[in-house]
């Protein structure tokens, strides 16, 4: 099947790149424009941009898909199905009509369990023992339409926001290569909703871990050992777990529990570059 892929972050460039290497690329991808990013600013393409242009592929860049312009554009391809992983903007009732095949959607958890905007973070901040990839079928709700594939897998204890994506992408890939080839015999299963569960984009303030709970964990205090050792995980690489140690903000970008008690492992003071323990 002929494809259009829609996506932003590292987590769909690592789809894309797969893809590629499977022999699947598509005939264009839809990204978001570029950026500025860092310190100084610097106007920066995205990861899938700066992979599609690397092959040879097609990019487009709008700033919205509710336009006549891009819609018919997106039309003149004569892609067969849209994929969609994280790109990030709304996807208007008009785009979703366009291939004959509708949109499928990338969405790293085991829907209905986790829909929105951080489904990774949150399986991990809340504990799960597994989490998985849904391919589904997009609808005007979020992450609500019928699904076409899923896969479990579990959660090690030693993952972070970061490494769980990048696995949970490489599963991504080969599904999305399944889906191509077997479109037609895939049959829509609706989802439960009485069962979905929710997620919102998380904030630095969410991040943030009290003194005296950290020191609670670091001696052996009980269940928030766990919790603390689950949200340090959970916000890194972005924003990352921090606390405010005489008078200065100190990332926790890695811990693990050893009998009962909260290690860190890498911790960075503000001003100062990353720092194992």
């Amino acid at each position: 099947m002929k494809y259009v892929f829609f996506g932003t972050p590292d987590f769909a460039s690592i789809i894309l790149k797969d893809l590629i290497t499977r022999g699947y690329a598509p005939l264009a991808v839809v990204t978001n424009p570029d950026r500025p990013v860092g310190r100084k600013q610097v106007i920066t393409p995205s990861p899938v941009k700066t992979l599609a242009l690397e092959n040879g592929i097609k990019v487009l860049t709008p700033g919205s898909l509710k336009g006549e312009e891009i819609q018919k554009e997106l039309e003149a391809i004569g892609a067969d199905i849209f994929i969609l992983a994280a790109y990030g903007k709304i996807i208007p009732g008009p785009v979703l009509e366009i291939p004959q095949n509708g949109v499928v959607c990338v969405h790293p958890s085991l829907l209905p369990k986790l829909r929105g905007a951080t489904p990774v973070q949150n399986a991990i901040l809340q504990g799960f023992k597994e989490t998985g990839v849904t391919l589904f079928q997009m609808d005007k709700e979020i992450d609500h339409g019928p699904i076409l594939l899923q896969e479990k897998t579990e959660i090690r204890a030693e993952e972070n926001t970061e490494s769980l994506l990048e696995r949970l992408a490489g599963v991504s890939a080969r599904m999305v290569a399944e889906l191509l080839d077997n479109f037609s015999k895939l049959e829509p299963i609706p989802q439960n909703h009485a069962e979905a569960t929710f997620t919102r984009k998380l904030e630095t303030s969410d991040a943030f871990i009290e003194e005296i709970n950290l020191q609670r964990a670091e001696t052996g205090g009980g269940e928030i050992t766990y919790i603390l050792d689950r949200k340090i995980h959970a916000f890194y690489p972005e924003p990352g777990a921090w606390t405010m140690r005489d008078g200065k903000r100190v990332k926790l970008l890695d811990s693990e529990v050893i009998d009962g008690k909260l290690r860190l492992k890498v911790i960075q003071i503000e001003g100062k570059k990353p720092q194992a323990i």
